[in-house]
């Protein structure tokens, strides 16, 4: 089984193009497989079949492996033997009517609107950096775009005077509107701010750095987290929360999925309806604190 795998991770590396922590992920799972399968004295290929990998995944079970890690395990094996049978090296992939156990989707964590409103305060509004981070962080939420499309901004997708603004995702583009308290900020960012940041007058990009270069991921990450822990926000706030807050706190103020799914870019509006969900979670908590016979 060895040499075997070693031709299948060469294949991955070679045909697949597979990353390194990819090829190195499913050494991982097909070693701990086959130190299953030592304990049944069943490691001779052609002698595995359905039942030896079934009773694997039971194994994982029973040690207290999560859905997803059982998932992963499995396809780690799917794509092995789907090699092996391709090369002819086995006559039946063991795998082919294995299901995958099921993986129930965490509806995502989201900031109150009181939450929203306590790390947008968090900027200082009198220093050079603050005024800038206030513009980001109110355009995030104002938005709901990624935080890939707010770093890629360019000056001229923003159009305040019509209250818009331009981004494109994957080669699709979208025009969303911009709140009041947006605007505001931006136009403090732009007017007192931006052109004393950027090192070259050329610069397109609306948000840069303080060495004048537009702010990566990792920065604005950064500024998110430094933020919520002034705000001594105890949820684990990333960029992205942002977004989900401000989908589902457009669903709860009464907006229609169809809109939501516009101005989120998403092509598939069952991604959306998650946010509905959100609502109806919310809707049953509070009927079980209020309710005197919940």
């Amino acid at each position: 089984m060895e040499e075997c795998v070693v031709q299948f991770t060469e294949y991955l590396k070679n045909n697949k193009g597979s990353t390194k922590n990819t090829i190195l992920s499913y050494e991982r799972d097909l070693k701990n497989f086959k130190k299953f399968l030592s304990q049944t004295n069943s490691t001779k290929l052609q002698n595995i079949n359905v039942t030896n990998v079934r009773s694997y995944l039971l194994f994982l079970e029973k040690k207290g492996r999560a859905p997803s890690t059982i998932s992963r395990n499995l396809a780690s094996l799917r794509s092995f033997f789907r090699f092996l049978y391709k090369e002819g090296l086995i006559y039946e992939d063991p795998t082919v009517d294995v299901a995958a156990p099921k993986i129930k989707k965490k509806l995502p964590e989201i900031l109150t609107m009181e939450e929203v409103e306590l790390l947008l305060a968090q900027p200082d509004n009198k220093e050079l950096k603050g005024i800038r981070d206030r513009a980001m962080l109110e355009v995030l939420y104002a938005t709901g775009i990624r935080v890939s499309e707010l770093i890629s901004l360019q000056t001229n997708q923003v159009h305040m005077t019509l209250g818009y603004l331009q981004c494109s995702y994957m080669g699709k583009e979208r025009v969303i509107p911009l709140g009041s308290k947006a605007i505001e900020a931006l136009e403090k960012y732009i007017e007192e701010v931006r052109s004393i940041m950027i090192r070259d007058s050329q610069e397109r990009a609306l948000f840069v750095n303080c060495s004048g270069t537009p702010m990566s991921r990792q920065g604005f990450w950064k500024i998110v987290k430094t933020y919520a822990q002034q705000a001594a926000i105890q949820k684990p706030i990333t960029p992205h929360m942002l977004r989900h807050s401000f989908a589902a706190h457009l669903v709860e103020n009464g907006a229609d999925l169809q809109s939501v799914q516009e101005m989120l870019g998403h092509s598939d509006i069952s991604t959306t309806q998650v946010y509905a969900k959100l609502q109806k979670n919310k809707i049953k908590e509070v009927y079980n604190k209020a309710h005197p016979r919940a």
